[in-house]
């Protein structure tokens, strides 16, 4: 298993033919292991937060005849785009870029000389199910529950090493990388917002609740979140439906990019079905173009249906989640009728398979739903 090839590999090797390609994703998602596997002879490597690379860097001592360029963390630079933008309109084709961080490279791209037309950009994630293993094994799938996605923790398995992993890991996110990006001063009522944020995972996210907690406007609360989702340590999403349904309009949920960091089994569970279905919208619209979103049903009722993903404004397919093979909810076959969504799952972690998706829903185990639904 720790040979495994990342998802993105051959797409990104494809892509460098034509664009310079961005790689964003969470910080030890893997995304500098798999520049290795990509970097041959003749190919540089700069990294910012090497004080060696920094310095050629501004000193202007950039290897100009690589085939390939590589540029780790370069968005930390204040001047980054220009360098980038620059080196590449003098270069490409006889030599590409490829441009890695650990924040969205999408909005920190924001401003200057537009790299527009130039790149094609995505976004890695931790190990999915389908990533590890073709069969989905459920063995696989207790690992990812317990440990995580990302690699290093999931591949050691060991609790010792998996404690001290994530609390470095949140440490260097909040400390190191959000003072690199952002000029924030409260730096320890982030993290104080870090710890406030996990129980609530799963939960309607109510930002005057977290106010009342941190003695801070509505407003400092809602940028402190984006600040943290441009980190890539977590993500909202919002509610779908119509007049029709009566649906919620506002009120968002909130995941973590690591779900082994939420204690509450059901919660981490269904966090974990999140970043499976976020992995899935962000690889189809990184890759295939389309429009793909993450969303929720909930109507003033309160009937639920935890995920929906829609491809270009129109629903694919609903997923309700159980830790158990429970009776089929009503609520799937409810939004499918007043919604037109073609197929309802509910996943659970038993063995019970029954239903159909297109008529009312299908109860299924999860293993099964990541085969049906050709998950990434």
């Amino acid at each position: 298993m720790n040979n495994t090839t990342r998802y993105l590999k051959p797409f990104i090797q494809a892509d460098l033919k034509n664009k310079m390609v961005f790689l964003g994703g969470p910080r030890q998602v893997g995304k500098t292991t798999l520049v290795k596997e990509l970097i041959k002879s003749e190919a540089a490597y700069y990294n910012w937060d090497d004080l060696a690379s920094r310095s050629k860097i501004l000193k202007n001592q950039i290897e100009s005849n690589s085939k390939l360029l590589v540029f780790d963390e370069i968005h930390k630079y204040r001047l980054w785009r220009t360098l980038v933008k620059g080196y590449f309109d003098k270069n490409f084709p006889d030599s590409n870029l490829l441009v890695t961080g650990s924040a969205r490279l999408d909005h920190f791209r924001k401003g200057g000389d537009s790299l527009v037309g130039r790149y094609h950009y995505y976004r890695m994630h931790p190990f999915s199910l389908p990533e590890l293993s073709k069969n989905c094994e459920d063995d696989l799938l207790q690992g990812l529950i317990k440990f995580g996605g990302f690699p290093e923790p999931f591949l050691k398995q060991n609790e010792r090493e998996w404690r001290r992993w994530q609390k470095e890991r949140v440490s260097r996110v909040v400390t190191q990388d959000l003072r690199d990006l952002q000029n924030v001063k409260e730096i320890s009522m982030i993290e104080l917002l870090v710890e406030l944020l996990k129980p609530r995972v799963s939960s309607s996210l109510s930002i005057k609740s977290l106010q009342e907690d941190l003695q801070v406007s509505p407003n400092t609360v809602d940028s402190w979140i984006t600040i943290l989702e441009n980190l890539y340590y977590c993500y909202r999403i919002s509610p779908y439906g119509t007049n029709r349904t009566r649906a919620v309009k506002k009120t968002q949920k909130l995941y973590l990019w690591d779900w082994s960091e939420v204690e509450n089994e059901g919660a981490r569970f269904e966090n974990l079905v999140a970043g499976q279905l976020i992995k899935y919208c962000h690889f189809h619209e990184d890759y295939d173009g389309h429009k793909m979103e993450l969303r929720y049903l909930k109507d003033v009722d309160g009937r639920e249906v935890d995920f929906v993903v829609l491809k270009d404004k129109k629903p694919l397919f609903a997923v309700e989640c159980k830790t158990g093979d429970r009776n089929l909810q009503s609520n799937l076959a409810y939004y499918q009728d007043r919604l037109k969504i073609p197929k309802m799952y509910q996943v659970h972690l038993g063995h019970k398979d029954y239903g159909n998706s297109s008529k009312g829903g299908r109860v299924l185990p999860f293993t099964k739903f990541c085969l049906e639904e050709q998950m990434v």
